[in-house]
């Protein structure tokens, strides 16, 4: 780190800045899973609530799609488009998908026994509409006292604490494709099986960060049109645009969120939004594209 580097957080966190929060996946996954892409989307700070009605109605709109499938097992969730591709990128990094599966065919797998999904809070529930209808992996993440994401293979000593069992640490294996912060704690295990009880989002003031994976050919296409809708539904409930970026073979890291100062708390009046300060477009960096770990039962994403 150079001295001007650390002048300048210094400088940040004596006045109540925050740092900015980037994302950096590793280059062996894309060595076996070329196909993979990674979409982004921040919020500086959000209002996590519950029962909005209109969040409410998609969720049950995207259940119902399911149904009317009637799947019946999980082979018939298996044989799906997208989920197909994404038991083959499990496999490619070692894990059995049986076992293992991806968050997106963990809400399929309860829909096709014929069960809906629990209600959590908006967004939550908002994320998993979103994975239900594009078949992918929609993470949303508690990102307060985070500064950098990898997506990266484990070396056996990071400290993973499981949703609901925080007092249970359970240490990922050697190479295990996880998500990791800058102070080596796991946030994921098997890629986007399970998630960590830190980054789980709970209702109040939050500070977000959102996950959309492919795995398929052309899944740029489908992973921004999900950021695209969600951006949307977000700017609506904040008063400013998220900011977003995807991450790919050609870029392989990106910032999730600018530095600059916290919105106002709680009560304070609204948020100003990400970015209104910079010489940018507001919420995006040039030249990056525009467009949730998701927990239910205990196994999120």
């Amino acid at each position: 780190m150079t001295q001007t580097t650390q002048t300048t957080q210094a400088t940040q966190k004596a006045q109540g800045a925050r740092e900015a929060l980037t994302f950096t996946v590793h280059d062996s996954v894309f060595a076996r899973v070329p196909e993979y892409v990674m979409g982004l989307l921040g919020v500086e700070e959000i209002t996590v609530g519950s029962g909005d009605p209109e969040i409410a109605r998609l969720l049950a709109g995207a259940e119902d799609e399911v149904l009317a499938l009637r799947l019946g097992s999980r082979s018939g969730v298996a044989a799906l488009p997208r989920i197909r591709e994404w038991r083959e990128a499990h496999r490619a990094v070692g894990f059995t998908p049986g076992r293992y599966p991806c968050a997106a065919e963990s809400l399929l797998r309860r829909l096709a026994k014929g069960e809906r999904l629990p209600r959590i809070n908006d967004l939550v529930d908002l994320c998993n509409a979103l994975s239900l209808g594009s078949r992918l992996p929609v993470a949303c993440c508690d990102v307060a006292d985070i500064g950098s994401f990898r997506l990266a293979p484990a070396t056996g000593g990071e400290t993973f604490l499981p949703l609901g069992r925080p007092d249970a640490p359970e240490p990922p294996e050697p190479g295990e494709l996880v998500f990791l912060d800058e102070r080596r704690r796991a946030h994921s295990r098997r890629w986007n099986w399970r998630q960590s009880d830190v980054v789980a989002t709970a209702t109040g003031r939050r500070r977000l960060m959102v996950t959309v994976e492919s795995a398929h050919p052309d899944g740029r296409r489908d992973v921004e049109a999900v950021l695209e809708r969600l951006a949307g539904l977000l700017a609506r409930r904040t008063g400013a645009p998220p900011h977003t970026v995807v991450l790919d073979g050609a870029r392989r890291s990106g910032t999730v969120l600018p530095a600059g100062n916290p919105g106002p708390g709680p009560g304070s009046g609204p948020d100003p939004g990400p970015g209104s300060a910079s010489g940018t477009e507001r919420g995006r960096d040039p030249g990056e594209a525009t467009a949730s770990w998701t927990r239910f039962s205990g196994r999120v994403w």
